[in-house]
């Protein structure tokens, strides 16, 4: 029987950041776009204040500096290097490997006798060798395995970093997909779940039962497989060569990443620094002005051990 497993780092740019700052353990980041302008990551803290993500930082910047968000600007370099050393250890654990994203890839396990344990020592394997939290979720299908990394991350009883579809009857099985929404299928976007829903289609469960033949008449071939992995059929095969998807790349790549200083300044103040385009005119126009750390100190003065890609310069957050 074959058997998937879909890794993924959780809140993965976030969680980069923190590697190297292990004083921000528990709490707040957000990590903005290349240009500064928007919010592209948020650690779990982040997100349980409510953080408008992928919306322009100006809106949002006041709420990060009353509860001390730590933000940082996107370093692309140190989010690939780390992606690959993650990729790098999950493929130890598998003889098949296809890196989906940047921060997720799926894995076959079919044969392993205790699936769990493996998952287990997977997870822990990779937070100890590079700092990186991740969820496993584990299923007869791609599809299934993708919801079960939903459920492991966010279904409340469930948790706990790693669900498998085989932990539970088939009745739970239903029991659980009646809870899920249907948008939080693997393949079914906002729009597409907005069509299903008109037509009272909108849970999991709703969308396994439903005829595949009608799905495929009003919908596309590719619904209508997402409809046979639901009910644990292998239409997808693992695709080893698969190219990385929904990441995001900046146009110019920074060598570092930098940590933004927030302070509040009268406007009257903000004079020697002139704010910085996009969204930090804005914000500087209301007394609140983000500025960019300085670059990285030369050569001669940083360690010849710690990679540019890696460089910190010393937050002061006032």
């Amino acid at each position: 029987m074959t058997t998937y497993a879909l890794v993924d780092g959780n809140n993965f740019y976030a969680s980069c950041e923190r590697v190297f700052r292990p004083d921000l353990e528990g709490r707040p980041i957000v990590v903005l776009s290349n240009n500064d302008g928007c919010v592209v990551a948020a650690s779990a803290e982040a997100k349980a204040l409510n953080l408008k993500m992928f919306g322009p930082f100006f809106e949002i910047a006041g709420l990060c500096r009353r509860h001390g968000v730590t933000v940082f600007s996107s370093n692309y370099t140190l989010y690939g290097d780390m992606s690959r050393r993650m990729m790098a250890i999950l493929a130890e654990y598998a003889p098949g490997q296809e890196v989906y994203s940047i921060d997720e890839c799926f894995l076959d396990l079919s044969g392993v006798s205790d699936i769990e344990t493996l998952a287990r020592r997977m997870r822990d394997d990779v937070r100890r060798r590079i700092g990186i939290p991740v969820s496993v979720g584990i299923g007869p299908s791609k599809t299934l395995a993708k919801l079960a990394n939903h459920v492991a991350k966010r279904v409340p009883g469930w948790d706990s970093g790693v669900f498998d579809w085989s932990w539970l009857s088939e009745t739970e099985r239903d029991s659980l997909l009646e809870k899920l929404a249907v948008g939080k299928i693997w393949g079914v976007g906002r729009k597409l779940a907005v069509q299903l829903e008109k037509m009272e289609i909108d849970t999991a469960l709703k969308l396994k039962r439903a005829d595949p033949r009608a799905i495929r008449r009003q919908f596309s071939v590719m619904l209508e497989r997402t409809v046979a992995e639901l009910n644990g059929v292998n239409c997808l095969e693992l695709d080893d060569a698969a190219p990385e998807r929904q990441q995001i790349t900046p146009a110019a790549p920074s060598a570092k990443s930098r940590e933004i200083s927030m302070c509040w300044r009268p406007p009257s103040a903000i004079t020697s620094a002139p704010p910085r385009k996009s969204c930090a005119s804005k914000t500087a126009r209301q007394g609140w002005w983000a500025s960019a750390s300085a670059p990285a100190p030369s050569s001669t003065t940083a360690t010849t051990a710690t990679p540019s890609c890696l460089w910190r310069k010393p937050a002061t957050i006032r």
